[in-house]
């Protein structure tokens, strides 16, 4: 399976960026380490703090990998365009998140793009990134 992971504003700062919610792990650490866990598979990724970018991204993934993770960051919370995007993709995508908005600050238990996802995992810090690819595996032919 050819899977691609987009992350969002800030998670470039990862181990550093208030460890108590993200912990201590940079992203390109934990990367290797789950690029090793699934070695069958060619798991990519994409980092930006712009939304514009996350959109051209995922509009040039579409059809080119057989799944995307997203974690929008942020841009959970405030992106419409975002969510539109997702709607007209024909590859599956699951949304993921570090921390479990739904107990977070009142403005980040919002998401607009739980709605348009195939798939949403939250709150199992730096794993949830391995939960969504074995998600992906166990469901690829029904999402």
């Amino acid at each position: 399976m050819k899977i691609i992971i987009i992350n969002g504003p800030n998670l470039n700062l990862l181990g550093k960026r208030e460890p108590d919610i993200y912990g201590n792990q940079s992203f390109e650490d934990y990367f290797e380490l789950l690029k090793k866990k699934f070695t069958a598979h060619q798991i990519d990724c994409y980092q930006t703090n712009h939304e514009g970018s996350i959109i051209d991204k995922l509009q040039e993934v579409d059809n080119q990998y057989d799944a995307v993770i997203l974690n929008p960051a942020a841009y959970t919370h405030t992106s419409i365009a975002i969510a539109d995007c997702i709607r007209a993709m024909a590859v599956p995508v699951v949304e993921v998140h570090i921390s479990d908005i739904s107990k977070r600050e009142n403005f980040r238990q919002n998401s607009y793009i739980t709605g348009t996802v195939a798939h949403s995992i939250m709150g199992y810090g730096l794993n949830t990134y391995a939960m969504a690819v074995e998600w992906l595996i166990k469901n690829r032919n029904n999402s």
